[in-house]
């Protein structure tokens, strides 16, 4: 029992900083590019591992495993790159971190939808969240009396269809490859993309990176080093259902931190949307075999 309310405990906190995570990404737009902004904090990121991968990790690296973790890390770490740029731009775009953190989260909806198309056994659950999320997402972006997609809700949207395609990435290659050092090497690959885009693209200043320091520092080592660790040793005891559900509250968190951090103020229906999506991801988070198999344990 002790042990199951620790992993709970650490399941919790990689949600609230995942969540809160949107508001340093918003902030830290007001002084940088979208490309300074990841390139620095995911490569903060990949150096705050390095301690984690010498204390879990300790195995001798050798030719196998190098092949094994090298090549599907590059991969993920080049649709990650993608991903946390639509995500990036979203948010400086919309100005909303509590918005763009359940947009984002429909990425989970999107994963067993997408694996239906592939073929894969899929709950019915899945499609009944998936209403859930669309009709919350009509609501969202309600402006007046008439439905209106911005610019920074399409790239929202767009870009959730990559964090899921990041998920299916990840979910391939997990077995065959050594966690820690695959997220290593995705980290480092998408900061070096990010860093090469800034250098053409924006002009990076470096009083303008101080400026965002605080941001920075929180997205690279709490969002990525910090939660990355919690989540591995929070899932070592848990439920993958379980698990997944609470991860879902990272949306929460997201809004919750824009309200008490940057004082954002939905409408009712938008509030309404959130509520509705967050729902559809919670129900395609869940099949009825897995309920029972839960339901059985707790007894």
């Amino acid at each position: 029992m002790k042990t199951k309310f620790k992993s709970t405990i650490l399941l919790f906190l990689t949600a609230i900083i995942w969540g809160f995570a949107f508001v340093a990404q918003r902030v830290g737009a007001e002084f940088v590019g979208a490309f300074t902004f990841n390139g620095v904090r995911f490569m903060l990121g990949a150096c705050s591992l390095i301690p984690v991968i010498l204390l879990f990790e300790r195995e001798k690296i050798d030719l196998k495993l190098l092949k094994n973790n090298v090549l599907p890390g590059i991969l993920a770490g080049v649709v990650l790159f993608i991903a946390s740029t639509l995500q990036q731009y979203g948010v400086e775009i919309t100005q909303s971190a509590g918005k763009a953190g359940f947009l984002t989260g429909l990425y989970t909806v999107l994963v067993p939808l997408i694996r239906f198309v592939m073929g894969k056994k899929t709950s019915v659950l899945t499609f009944i969240g998936a209403v859930f999320a669309v009709t919350g997402l009509f609501f969202l972006c309600m402006t007046g009396d008439e439905i209106s997609f911005g610019l920074g809700d399409v790239v929202l949207i767009v870009g959730a269809f990559f964090w899921a395609g990041h998920i299916l990435v990840v979910d391939k290659f997990v077995h065959t490859t050594s966690p820690l050092k695959f997220s290593l090497i995705q980290f480092v690959i998408c900061g070096i993309l990010s860093l090469i885009f800034a250098f053409i693209l924006e002009d990076i200043e470096f009083s303008a990176i101080k400026s965002a320091g605080i941001p920075i520092l929180y997205g690279g080592i709490m969002s990525v080093g910090v939660a990355y660790t919690c989540q591995i040793l929070g899932q070592k005891e848990s439920d993958p259902t379980f698990a997944s559900i609470v991860f879902s509250t990272e949306s929460v968190f997201s809004a919750i931190g824009g309200a008490l951090l940057l004082n954002e103020i939905m409408s009712g229906r938008g509030y309404l949307g959130c509520v509705l999506i967050f729902i559809g991801i919670v129900l395609s988070q869940l099949n009825l075999d897995s309920i029972t198999k839960l339901i059985k344990k707790q007894k």
